[in-house]
């Protein structure tokens, strides 16, 4: 059983979701969440296995909601949902911990597979084309290219830091510096 909570600011994409999911064997909602500080409230009552988490919040970031889900003990799996989810976002996507990325528009079995995919704890996101990845490696520091691609290749952050020899704080730091980097050419796009 996938215990799952729905982050979307839209009420109709809400309830059209939770009608959709309540109906699929085996996807349990436990609620639904519309702002950043709903999502604080619910994840404390609910304890979701995994988070359909909106990109777009108004006032909120998608991206950095999904860090901080993914620093909860223990992180539930995260499927990041967008109408504009493409290839452009998958490295900042990544970079935030998703753990999957599915476009708002896919049909209902995808996303049911999406959802069982990374409640099991697979990643459910499309390939980084080898020019998005060059692109996204000319506009962070280029002392930030190894973890860059460590992560993109799927590499904890815990295992990144150790790797680098760095805290794992300033690791994190530098992740969070690098989506903010890609994050405003997602916004250009």
């Amino acid at each position: 059983m996938i215990r799952l909570l729905i982050v979307d600011d839209h009420p109709a994409m809400r309830a059209g979701l939770t009608a959709v999911l309540r109906a699929e064997p085996g996807i349990v909602p436990l609620g639904t969440a519309s702002s950043e500080e709903d999502l604080g409230a619910m994840m404390q009552r609910t304890k979701p296995d995994v988070v359909l988490l909106d990109y777009h919040l108004p006032g909120a970031d998608g991206l950095k909601l999904c860090r901080r889900l993914k620093r909860e003990i223990p992180a539930p799996a995260v499927l990041l949902y967008s109408a504009y989810a493409d290839s452009a976002m998958v490295v900042p996507a990544i970079l935030a911990g998703a753990d999957g990325l599915l476009n708002k528009s896919a049909p209902a079995p995808e996303l049911f597979d999406a959802l069982r995919a990374v409640s099991r704890g697979d990643r459910v996101l499309p390939p980084v084309p080898r020019e998005l990845l060059e692109s996204a490696g000319t506009r962070v520091e280029p002392g930030d290219l190894p973890i860059l691609a460590m992560m993109v290749d799927g590499t904890p952050i815990a295992e990144v830091a150790e790797a680098m020899r760095q805290p794992v704080t300033h690791v994190a730091r530098r992740v969070d510096a690098m989506i903010e980097r890609l994050r405003v050419e997602i916004a250009a796009v």
